[in-house]
């Protein structure tokens, strides 16, 4: 802790000094803001080197909830001045108020009373560091807010020990995943692999991501390429202190978005597949809710939605029947003060945005379909309906199809219309890219010495070969024949290399299992080649061809680069890269 002066007891001097800054977190598509985080300034003028330092302090004066209540007035006070529809404001809150003597509940409503701001326009944000040490307190607290109609976000994302746990503990709404992950997510596969990961994960429990620390471009495609939900950073706009520099909609994004060179409006969902299920509002009463069930006898759920129209779960009728069909449950249901307790029946959604795709969408049901009817469909948040089971199953045939029809019928990877698209997109792309292509060499020979049986049991064996090594993000396919392609995205041409030199040993010693002893001893088969001479042919191996593609490449030079590399290679034992030039 800063040896410089601590503050007074006097609390309003101490509040006086602080200020508020605000950051906007807009939408990944449209540039829409969606909320402000609130951060405090000023710390330095109280002899403080930190925010940390600052609540240290307060804490061991056991001063800690006082304070933070009048900061938090301040805070929900100066953001009521934005103007701005449908805003939210995110505040970090200290795990340690629990640890106060006068903490109490209630409080934050008397303030957002008096200024005339609905509950659902707090977020709260805890972060996972220390947070974890006394996990009922830490339920409590969490438990309280949510019950009063706050949402909850957990900061920081992925820098604690406890962020899966607290996750599971909280039922947050949000995710912020921190800077360390974002900054040249680009320009790292592991980073990007983590983050998309906790993005599907988060998706399926119906929690909404955003990127914090967001700077440059490069980082907002890859946040929108695995399909975060909002974005928080320089690139959009620096913390501020002055509330008009706050916009309604940053255009930059929503053109940045639109002009995405590797944008792919294939993959779509057709409207055809999405029904309309009428909603019902979050301000409706239990009443509302059970003539909706009269009005819509053969609806099972209902969807619930805010005065914006952004969806906050469902309610089934299941779970409010008992209730309907008692008078005891009809004569509450009509007394107007009862109508918050909707919001104890509403349950979190399954939930895509209709940008994501088919594949996507299938993905997600397919990761907890066994526990939802369909899937929710939005639009740049917005409810815009629902894909039942039936139509689900539909778009997986469909998409099955379209799959089939574009991949290699013996190994069924992905064919030449993938492969010309993941070359034409890494030529769009700031990223670097190697692609590497894979030849047999004298595979006719051996094809027709031994039968084309063994000539496709070979070709699967080097098909699983490329998949057992390669990461999932790896772009495999099948050219034909003999023939395979690989695809790396921001990969060192080293580990490329690498990688490529193992699949030919592990190919050369695995093929060999196809050979009969006699040949395989002999180290070589004779038969004829194309001419009907009989020749000696050495036993199977593959070639390989690595290039390189930046944003300096020229698509157009790819063919010349491309037939005179597969032809060295055939020289060599070993990998030969080469780089495609301007």
């Amino acid at each position: 802790m800063s040896t410089a002066k601590k503050p007074s007891e006097d609390f309003s001097i101490i509040v006086d000094k602080l200020d508020y800054a605000f950051q906007p977190i807009v939408n990944t598509r449209t540039g829409k803001t969606f909320a402000v985080e609130a951060l405090i300034r000023g710390y330095q003028n109280l002899g403080y080197k930190s925010i940390l330092d600052l609540f240290d302090s307060f804490f061991d004066k056991k001063i800690l909830y006082k304070i933070d209540l009048i900061l938090r007035k301040k805070a929900i006070e100066k953001f009521s001045h934005i103007k701005i529809e449908d805003l939210k404001l995110f505040y970090n809150l200290d795990n340690r108020l629990l640890y106060m003597p006068d903490y109490e509940k209630g409080n934050t409503n008397k303030i957002l009373n008096e200024l005339n701001i609905k509950e659902n326009s707090i977020c709260f944000e805890i972060t996972e560091n220390g947070s974890m040490q006394n996990k009922i307190m830490i339920n409590k607290i969490l438990t309280n807010y949510k019950n009063e109609g706050f949402n909850i976000a957990i900061d920081d994302f992925g820098t604690g020990i406890s962020g899966l746990e607290l996750l599971y503990l909280s039922e947050a709404d949000y995710i912020k995943l921190d800077r360390f992950f974002i900054k040249d997510i680009n320009k790292d596969s592991r980073k990007k692999l983590f983050c998309s990961s906790i993005v599907d994960m988060a998706h399926v429990m119906g929690i909404v991501v955003i990127a914090e620390g967001i700077e440059t471009i490069a980082e907002y495609y890859t946040c929108k390429e695995i399909n975060i939900d909002y974005i928080q950073g320089f690139l959009i706009l620096k913390p501020s202190l002055n509330i008009l520099d706050i916009q309604d909609t940053y255009e930059d994004i929503p053109y940045l978005f639109k002009n995405d060179r590797r944008n792919n409006k294939s993959n779509l969902i057709d409207k055809d597949y999405i029904e309309f299920i009428e909603p019902l509002s979050i301000n409706s009463s239990l009443h509302d809710l059970f003539l909706y069930f009269k009005e819509f006898p053969n609806n099972t759920f209902v969807p619930i939605i805010d005065e914006y129209k952004t969806l906050m779960g469902v309610v089934y009728e299941v779970d409010i029947k008992k209730l309907s069909y008692s008078q005891y449950g009809l004569s509450l249901a009509q007394n107007v003060s009862f109508k918050s307790r909707l919001s104890s029946y509403i349950k979190p959604s399954l939930s895509i945005e209709v940008s994501w795709g088919i594949d996507k969408t299938l993905e997600m049901f397919n990761l907890r379909g066994n526990k939802s009817k369909g899937i929710f469909v939005t639009k740049n948040s917005k409810y815009i309906g629902f894909i039942n089971v039936n139509n689900l199953l539909s778009l997986s045939f469909k998409r099955n199809i379209e799959i089939a029809q574009n991949q290699n019928p013996l190994t069924k990877l992905p064919g030449n219309n993938q492969i010309d698209k993941f070359i034409k997109e890494s030529f769009q792309s700031d990223d670097i890219t190697h692609i590497v292509y894979f030849d047999f060499n004298d595979f006719k020979p051996f094809n027709d010495y031994y039968g084309f049986r063994q000539g496709d049991r070979a070709i699967l064996i080097f098909s699983e070969l490329l998949q057992k090594n390669l990461s999932k993000n790896s772009f495999i396919a099948h050219i034909g024949g003999d023939d395979f392609f690989v695809g790396f995205k921001n990969k060192k041409f080293e580990k490329v290399y690498k990688k490529t030199k193992q699949i030919q040993q592990e190919f050369k010693q695995c093929v060999s299992s196809l050979y009969n002893e006699e040949d395989k001893e002999n180290g070589f088969i004779r038969t004829k080649d194309r001419f009907a001479v009989m020749r000696k042919f050495k036993l199977l191996s593959v070639c390989s061809a690595i290039i390189e593609i930046t944003k300096y490449s020229n698509s157009s030079n790819l063919d010349k680069v491309l037939g005179k590399i597969k032809k060295d290679s055939k020289l060599t034992n070993t990998p030969l890269g080469s780089c495609i030039l301007m």
